[in-house]
């Protein structure tokens, strides 16, 4: 089968477009899904320029997200069928550990990412197990195969980091940086969805225009303006009630001083770099709560999948690309130029849908 796949790490140049076996007979409780469409996630250009701690097998297939058809299922699956359309859900739990049992997914002990531990999307055929797909909710207009490969990975990780981590409230005013990427886009309109007054930042006026149409309360542009500044000055010297960080160095101290006595700081990323430096006094003499959050739990996936279905929550997608030119789709989100998801059609349906 055609896949993209990684040669070897460090860059871009080990990309490559291959043929590479399918995947292997099925386990009783997993299906085979025919990919239709991919989308692309900064876990892409992370696990290309080398993880530590992750030994891949190379070839290795790339891709998280994805949408597409099953076409066989294993014999103890029962909640989706052949032909059914389907949605993938990236991360994948063993279900047994102490962690899964409380139904904390997302902090199992061997939690693994298609994509990153696994063999990804960025293929003709993918297995998954049958927990870790949802049929694409009924909805007019129909969410396209665009919209539902990229709906997963970026909307499970802003519901939990707005609604199951950081209790986002009505009237609560939400700081959320980088408003081009999907999981900022997600976050923002989760926010808005319950009830949050949200700021958005971009180095790009084209950007915060379109989040402006998006639903966004203010847009403050973070080349040229003091975010800080401009926050204290909206809200009357009090600051946000919530953060929303994935940026890390560059923006750690700034999104402490925009918060609010006893605020809420949650991060799921950090694509500046990890290391950051915190005041410590005035951690504790303002009360913060700093929260770490990655992907999310069977649970919560099935909710995002029921808001999908009542028209809400429709990822904005920026561009779709062929499987052939999945190289020029991660150098686009590479150099942050898109606005939404970038997806990889692996069909001609997709491409046209």
């Amino acid at each position: 089968m055609k896949a993209c796949v990684l040669r070897v790490t460090g860059g871009l140049d080990g990309v490559d477009i291959a043929d590479v076996p399918p995947p292997e007979a099925l386990g009783p409780s997993e299906v085979r899904v025919a990919v239709w469409a991919a989308a692309l996630n900064h876990l892409d250009l992370h696990v290309v320029r080398g993880l530590p701690g992750v030994t891949l097998t190379y070839p290795h297939i790339m891709g998280a997200d994805g949408a597409g058809m099953v076409t066989a299922v294993g014999a103890a699956v029962r909640t989706v069928g052949v032909g059914d359309r389907v949605m993938i859900n990236p991360g994948i739990s063993d279900y047994t550990c102490e962690y899964c049992r409380k139904g904390e997914h997302s902090l199992c002990l061997q939690y693994r990412l298609l994509g990153e531990h696994l063999p990804g999307t960025l293929a003709e055929y993918v297995v998954v197990p049958d927990r870790n797909v949802a049929v694409v909710p009924p909805v007019e207009p129909a969410v396209s195969w665009a919209e539902a490969a990229a709906f997963s990975l970026v909307t499970l990780t802003a519901w939990r980091m707005l609604v199951t981590r950081a209790h986002v409230k009505p009237d609560e005013w939400v700081l959320i940086w980088g408003i081009g990427g999907g999981v900022s886009l997600a976050a923002m309109r989760i926010a808005k969805l319950h009830g949050a007054r949200v700021i958005v930042t971009s180095g790009h006026d084209s950007k915060l225009q379109a989040a402006r149409g998006l639903g966004a309360d203010v847009t403050l542009n973070h080349r040229s303006q003091n975010v800080p500044q401009e926050v204290r000055a909206l809200t009357n010297k009090r600051g946000v009630d919530v953060v929303v960080e994935n940026v890390g160095a560059a923006t750690w101290e700034q999104s402490l001083r925009c918060l609010a006595k006893a605020g809420r700081l949650v991060t799921c990323g950090a694509t500046t770099g990890p290391s950051v430096v915190t005041d410590v006094r005035r951690l504790f003499w303002n009360q913060y709560t700093i929260m770490g959050s990655t992907m999310g739990n069977e649970a919560e996936y099935r909710e995002v999948v029921r808001v999908l279905g009542t028209g809400e929550l429709r990822p904005v997608v920026d561009r779709v690309y062929p499987l052939a030119e999945t190289r020029a789709a991660l150098e686009r989100l590479e150099r942050g130029a898109q606005l939404g998801k970038v997806v990889v059609a692996m069909t001609s349906e997709a491409a046209a849908s």
